[in-house]
């Protein structure tokens, strides 16, 4: 039978959004600053030559070019003044959260609570304009060599900095006030509309192609096909749970002795969600961000780099796939599913695994299950990510598809979803006290005289 939670749930309805006023008024927060993020990748930096830009996206647009833009949402073609992204900041708590599991002084400032919480947050924004800076002044000299500069120079450089660090600091002040005040996560909604606007003209270039005969029928069926295919893997996955049996003994109140309860502990598949996606992609990013407006004048290095590390290559899907799978048992063992902190919770609260011992042994027991499971839970992250890289690789498609991009636009699109849920449970149960308590003032009245 149905509980209650459930059966609410399934009577909501536009009916009950249409009453939430505060979750209304959250979704048009929401919607607004994505509006004004996507009305930032149009501005442009000043002193960048438009006709040369627009000629050297379009011979890179299919490759290197269009993975910056799948993350930028077209900022990066158009050199706009959110051309970095929201990609600095998540390198930076990437480099933060691997210095608190290293070192000492960082992690005992985690453990301080909120005033810890606030202080790593402070070096995550300081790690982000350093960042952000040497990304900046990266481009604005790839830019100058590639001759996409106007008037090159020292002030040209400046002005591409200070405009490139301020567009990320902006989006960063947007995506936390999203969180704080709107719907859903600010960063990744920022990622996912930049995904999203970018699907209209990628699917047109992808149709006309087939028009002009360079794809063939079957080709784009396939893609199509295979598009829809991992929507539903990945939805499948992020809702596939691991359920461990926990037991609670019978307790003493009073007289009165109450039975002991049982309950589930639920281990996501995916724990980390699409978080070690984006760090592993970030990372890939960093130094191709710098490169790709050199052009012809590329460094050996970077020459190198691009080679070897390109779309498609094998030490790029090797390296793919080593940062997701890294960054799965990562962020899951230091943020998403903290064994020892479940293990001590379950003590506190009389709970227990049936045949396991309370603290330590529980812990123990919860990171074998835990580290068996990531097997399958990165494994899945990995082919979700690689096979559309394979695929385009092979197929030679025009646009940018990657499992990144699926992945994060159906977990967050699952996410939203269910944190609009929860304000319209909440919501809900508001109204059945406020009844409840009309209810109980409407039966106050004069009583009758007791009779003596």
């Amino acid at each position: 039978m149905a509980s209650a939670a459930e059966q609410m749930a399934a009577n909501l309805s536009w009916g009950a959004l249409g009453k939430a006023t505060d979750l209304r008024q959250r979704i048009f927060f929401t919607v607004g600053l994505l509006i004004v993020y996507r009305l930032g990748t149009y501005i442009p930096v000043p002193g960048i030559d438009g006709t040369a830009l627009r000629e050297f996206m379009a011979n890179v647009g299919a490759g290197i070019g269009g993975i910056l833009n799948m993350f930028t949402g077209g900022a990066i073609s158009r050199m706009g003044i959110f051309a970095l992204g929201i990609m600095p900041y998540i390198s930076a708590s990437i480099i933060v959260q691997l210095m608190t599991s290293m070192l000492p002084a960082l992690e005992q400032l985690k453990k301080e609570g909120e005033q810890g919480r606030k202080k790593i947050n402070q070096y995550t924004r300081y790690g982000t304009v350093f960042l952000a800076t040497f990304q900046a002044w990266g481009i604005a000299m790839s830019l100058e060599a590639g001759d996409l500069a106007q008037d090159p120079g020292l002030y040209f450089r400046l002005a591409v900095v200070i405009t490139l660090v301020g567009g990320t600091m902006f989006l960063m002040w947007l995506g936390e006030q999203i969180t704080a005040r709107g719907i859903g996560n600010g960063i990744s909604l920022i990622i996912f509309v930049g995904i999203v606007a970018e699907i209209p003209r990628a699917l047109a270039q992808f149709f006309s192609q087939g028009r002009s005969g360079a794809l063939s029928p079957a080709v784009i069926i396939g893609v199509l096909v295979m598009v829809v295919a991992v929507i539903a893997f990945v939805v499948f996955m992020e809702r596939a749970l691991r359920k461990i049996h926990i037991q609670y003994p019978r307790r003493q109140v009073g007289m009165k002795v109450y039975d002991g309860g049982s309950s589930h502990l639920p281990i996501k598949v995916n724990p980390a969600g699409v978080i070690p996606a984006i760090f592993a992609s970030s990372l890939l990013l960093l130094p191709i961000t710098v490169s790709t407006f050199s052009g012809a004048q590329t460094g050996p290095i970077m020459s190198t780099i691009l080679a070897y590390f390109g779309p498609g290559q094998p030490l790029y899907l090797l390296f793919f796939t080593a940062m997701i799978v890294f960054f799965t048992y990562f962020y899951t063992a230091n943020v998403a599913f903290k064994t020892d902190d479940v293990a001590e919770n379950l003590k506190n609260q009389n709970g227990f695994i049936p045949g396991i011992r309370p603290g330590k042994a529980t812990q123990e027991h919860l990171d074998y299950i835990v580290n068996r499971v990531l097997v399958l839970g990165s494994a899945y992250l990995a082919a979700v990510c690689l096979l559309p890289e394979i695929l385009r690789s092979q197929f030679a498609v025009p646009f940018y598809f990657g499992g990144t991009s699926v992945l994060i636009v159906v977990s967050v699109t699952m996410d939203t979803i269910n944190q609009v849920q929860s304000h319209l449970l909440a919501h809900q149960y508001e109204g059945l006290i406020e009844k409840s308590q009309l209810r109980g003032k409407k039966r106050t009245g004069p009583r009758a005289p007791t009779r003596r």
